[in-house]
């Protein structure tokens, strides 16, 4: 077994670590330490977006890791994500803060990942944005696209799209054994869409659950290594975010055991529905 992140294949045959490290309001000042000593404990995948206002710092701790060791370091390791957020939606809006993006990355050349963050605008223009984003793919400066917050409704409207020519590879959404969202979950999976699953920490609500602390006193874990490893043996990618370099190495080090079938159906709680964070775009409707 190994003790780093292992890649899983998304359906553009591109692959895709299956722990990242999400930077959901870390700010732009942190946020190059923070990827850089990322990288030095092994991460590979990186989840910023527009909204965050921190690709530019996330590319810097990256290109500052590249540059350390050009002999082993490479770029084609490293798997960067952005996300286009809604202000910026629709097809002349997605290709002109793409490429402000691309320039906050500049030394990267490219996204290897681009989300539309958000359903939270309208049929017309969700499907302008991916017309752009699948230009973007054709263009070279983005690798693979995918979507955000999507309900099955949302997803729905890309795969019956005449103009479709790319398909989702990923569809993000806040996941945790309070929030399982079967129904997406398994929409996504048939049509083989692999699913992201952040906040994966609850925001810290849960880490002192009666159920989880036992469970990680069994393995010799603590309880955030044990939702961690909830979400990849659910086989979800998994995107834990921590502002502390500290926790950086612990929330790694989740691949050297295997919670029990037992175990994890104790933790599941597929009849409820508990949101941790502010929103829930899935449940957007418009």
């Amino acid at each position: 077994m190994s003790n780093l992140p292992q890649p899983r294949k998304l359906n553009n045959g591109r692959e895709i670590p299956e722990l990242g490290l999400g930077f959901w309001m870390t700010p732009e000042s942190k946020s190059s330490d923070i990827a850089y000593n990322a990288l030095k404990v092994g991460y590979r995948h990186f989840d910023s977006a527009q909204w965050y206002m921190n690709e530019k710092g996330v590319a810097k701790g990256i290109l500052r890791w590249l540059k350390e060791d050009p002999k082993n370091n490479k770029r084609k390791d490293v798997f960067l994500t952005t996300k286009i957020k809604e202000p910026n939606q629709g097809y002349e809006n997605t290709k002109r803060s793409l490429k402000e993006s691309l320039e906050k990355i500049k030394g990267l050349g490219y996204f290897d990942l681009v989300l539309i963050h958000s359903p939270q605008t309208n049929k017309a223009t969700r499907l302008e944005t991916w017309k752009a984003l699948q230009e973007a793919v054709e263009e070279g400066t983005v690798k693979s696209i995918g979507v955000s917050n999507y309900a099955v409704v949302h997803i729905q409207e890309i795969l019956k799209w005449e103009g479709m020519t790319i398909k989702p590879v990923i569809n993000q959404v806040e996941i945790n054994p309070w929030l399982t969202r079967q129904e997406i979950v398994n929409f996504c999976h048939n049509n083989d869409i692999e699913v992201e699953a952040y906040s994966p920490l609850t925001r810290g609500k849960k880490l002192n659950d009666p159920t989880i602390v036992k469970i990680a006193k069994k393995y010799g874990k603590e309880p955030a290594q044990i939702l961690i490893r909830w979400s990849l043996q659910k086989g979800f990618i998994v995107l834990p975010k921590t502002t502390h370099t500290e926790r950086l190495q612990s929330n790694i080090d989740v691949f050297d055991f295997t919670i029990s079938d037992e175990d994890i159906a104790s933790m599941t709680h597929d009849d409820e529905y508990q949101v941790f964070c502010s929103w829930d775009p899935t449940t957007y409707r418009g």
